[in-house]
């Protein structure tokens, strides 16, 4: 799992927080704090799953790419 997975998500949960108290106290700032958060958050968190996804096509191409090697196939 790619770490900027989970620094978003934290991101989020913080924003999230943030947006909470924000509305909670009537402080408009602080609210909208939290909702930027959040996207950054959320932006970070799809950043990492699509490096995580791009990840695995490359293993997959490159576990395609032994199967049709007659040298690793020949292999124990």
């Amino acid at each position: 799992m790619d770490s900027d997975r989970i620094k978003g998500a934290g991101k989020e949960i913080k924003g999230n927080v943030k947006e909470a108290f924000g509305e909670l106290t009537g402080d408009r700032s602080t609210e909208i704090d939290g909702k930027t958060e959040q996207v950054a958050g959320k932006i970070q968190r799809k950043y990492g799953e699509t490096k995580d996804d791009v990840r695995d096509a490359l293993d997959d191409v490159d576990d395609a790419n032994d199967l049709n090697d007659p040298a690793v196939r020949s292999r124990p």
